[in-house]
């Protein structure tokens, strides 16, 4: 397998002061079991933490038990935490979101507990408290319920609209995996290029990259392996679990990582994540 797109990522890496922290998280656990657990078998084999935003609603006793028994054996390598609760589109027009402007903060409240309460029932203290909303969006009505549920972070992306997060801490990925393969003619090189890029950055805020196992493939995963090899293989590179980063010397500010541009605070970019995508 062609390793050139990984050229670039490892002479950034080669190229750094100090090292970076990374993380993984796969979004929309509950649909395609099977790919699922193909996903979670390469992070194993590479012996790379993983975390998985759940979907309340789609979730079942048979993939919680399956996750518990991952969990249990190696409980430092996979993260759980809750992924919106339906994953349904409440908007009628405009991008595509579950808790966006349209909702009332009673409704929003409303489902965001019920999905809590549904994964703490199976997960219990196994459950992180942090809140990935579906297509990275949700409104300033979110992060309030959020912050009166006791959640502690939530983890969008890094061109989110600001919000007052108040206690929240923010999370943030900075690379669609799947949102670069399919809108690039050499995806490769395009994901090698952005990865790259923001690894070239200077700013304080971990490297996360965003997975969608439901639309993955075989070339997606050795692709991913080969990556996941270098990554833990790098002395510059320390992958970890988001639940590290709600520790007080992690807090993750994007307000601190925004620019200024004609009047307007403009966060910045995050590597294929500009456009609504439809596979997720």
């Amino acid at each position: 397998m062609p390793a050139d797109w990984l050229t670039p990522v490892r002479a950034a890496l080669d190229a750094k002061e100090r090292p970076i922290e990374i993380f993984f998280r796969d979004d929309d656990a509950g649909w395609d079991d099977s790919r699922l657990f193909e996903l979670l078998d390469c992070f194993q084999a590479c012996e790379v933490p993983i975390d998985l935003a759940m979907i309340p609603q789609a979730t079942t006793e048979k993939l919680v038990e399956a996750l518990l028994a991952r969990w249990q054996t190696k409980p430092a390598m996979l993260g759980l935490h809750q992924h919106g609760f339906s994953h349904d589109n409440h908007e009628v027009q405009g991008r595509k979101c579950e808790f966006g402007e349209s909702r009332s903060g009673d409704r929003q409240y409303q489902d965001l507990h019920t999905g809590k309460l549904q994964l703490e029932q199976w997960l219990g203290p196994v459950l992180d408290g942090i809140f990935t909303p579906p297509w990275n969006r949700c409104s300033q009505a979110t992060a309030d319920s959020l912050v009166k549920l006791g959640f502690q972070a939530l983890s969008r992306n890094r061109c989110a609209a600001l919000l007052n997060t108040g206690t929240l801490r923010e999370i943030p990925v900075a690379i669609d995996w799947c949102g670069i393969r399919v809108k690039s003619a050499q995806p490769w090189l395009a994901l090698g290029q952005a990865i790259t890029d923001v690894l070239q950055q200077e700013h304080p805020d971990p490297l996360g990259i965003m997975l969608h196992h439901a639309v993955m493939d075989s070339d997606d995963l050795d692709r991913l392996q080969a990556l996941l090899r270098l990554f833990r293989e790098h002395p510059n590179v320390h992958c970890r679990l988001m639940r590290e980063f709600l520790r007080p010397a992690h807090v993750v500010d994007t307000a601190a990582c925004a620019v200024a541009f004609d009047s307007q605070v403009v966060p910045l970019p995050a590597y294929g994540l500009t456009s609504d995508q439809p596979i997720h």
